[in-house]
């Protein structure tokens, strides 16, 4: 407490003149100013002494919404000026993801596999005998603006043509995706990515077995990532380019694939490791066709998604042109919730549309129940995901 115990207050008190103008009288002497001096004793029990303390602690809970809503589809290639300017869609490809456009904008987040590179020209091309074979993909610079209005903010850049036009094609694709605020992560310089949106915090990793890119087989890499993540987002999305190619790889085979003399991974037992390490979505691609789809631990496994938009280059004959969007719903901390299988088909040179005859949910449907009939979860006719453990 101070040491004085009396504090003094002086009192003015000054009587002004009204400004509405009185009748003329005898002057008035003028106002007296009276000074008094009032005593208080502060230590009186009567008035209340408050303590403040040195420190505040204040508590802030996250408002989280009950789930959010998460799409996934697989590759994205749509269109390439090389070898050639005639592999480009017309319009400069505006519409050739509008037939689709108004599903993938409904979700928080909406994720694709960039099956190629975003750049006008230059570059180092892979080695090709006959470039009118050679499988290279470069997308033009404006490509990047059809990808942001047709709803997608997640992209996946490890795949074996993330590297098609060396350094450079990997720079202008990371700068064109950065300016266009489209997150990605797979470049085995950038592994990972965390983003925000809405009140939750996103981790995303990408893996391949390609050079360049973070490896698919190097299994306690990928765990430890997924770990760092989980200590610090509140959804994990990761997403792998793996196993065989083509109509005769469809199923899961729960070993090591290899295609071309390249180990394409174990994609079931990456899978299976990532979520035990705490992934809860994980998007798979790279066979061209769908594969199952399998809920482990309550988290989501889609094994492929097939081709999405592959325009002119592709084979888009049978099982090829699925072009599944899967939409789920999903807990603030990642647990499966509820899911749909959309149906799209690839139609003309590459332009996915919704399928009316839901092709590739029976697909996936069927694929589902021949490997993994241990699986607690329903694909309906409709599309529809059920967990039936729930």
């Amino acid at each position: 407490m101070p040491a004085m115990k009396y504090v003094s207050f002086a009192f003015f008190i000054l009587v002004v003149s009204c400004k509405i103008q009185q009748p003329q009288s005898t002057p008035k002497p003028d106002p007296e100013v009276h000074e008094q001096t009032i005593q208080f004793d502060i230590t009186s029990p009567d008035i209340p002494v408050v303590e403040i303390a040195d420190s505040v602690e204040i508590r802030i809970h996250r408002l989280l919404p009950d789930y959010v809503r998460i799409m996934g589809v697989g590759d994205l290639m749509i269109g390439t000026n090389f070898p050639n300017p005639k592999y480009l869609p017309p319009d400069s490809g505006n519409s050739i993801l509008s037939f689709v456009a108004d599903s993938l904008k409904l979700a928080d987040v909406t994720f694709g596999n960039l099956e190629g590179v975003i750049l006008n020209e230059g570059g180092t091309p892979k080695n090709c005998k006959n470039p009118e074979k050679c499988y290279v993909f470069r997308m033009p610079e404006y490509m990047v603006q059809n990808f942001k209005n047709a709803g997608f903010n997640l992209l996946s850049v490890a795949n074996n043509h993330s590297g098609d036009f060396g350094e450079e094609g990997r720079v202008s694709t990371s700068n064109l995706l950065t300016q266009a605020e489209i997150h990605f992560a797979g470049f085995d310089t950038k592994p990972y990515t965390i983003f925000k949106k809405g009140h939750l915090r996103y981790g995303f990793a990408a893996f391949a077995p390609n050079k360049g890119t973070a490896s698919i087989n190097d299994i306690e890499t990928a765990r430890n990532i997924v770990a760092h993540l989980d200590s610090l987002v509140d959804i994990i999305i990761i997403s792998f380019h793996g196993g065989a190619e083509g109509k005769s790889f469809e199923h899961v085979t729960r070993e090591t694939e290899f295609f071309y003399g390249e180990n394409r991974g174990n994609v079931y037992e990456f899978s299976h490791a990532l979520v035990d390490a705490g992934a809860d979505i994980i998007f798979g691609h790279g066979p061209h066709v769908v594969r199952a789809i399998e809920i482990y631990k309550n988290r989501f496994i889609a094994y492929s998604l097939g081709n999405f938009s592959t325009y002119a280059r592709f084979n888009l004959r049978g099982p090829n042109a699925f072009a599944p969007i899967i939409d789920l719903q999903v807990s603030s901390s990642g647990e499966f919730l509820s899911g749909k299988i959309i149906s799209a088909i690839q139609t003309g040179l590459g332009i996915p549309k919704i399928d009316s005859q839901n092709r590739a949910a029976l697909r996936i449907k069927e694929l589902s129940e021949i490997d993994f009939p241990e699986a607690e979860i329903i694909v309906e006719s409709s599309g529809v995901i059920s967990y039936i453990q729930q």
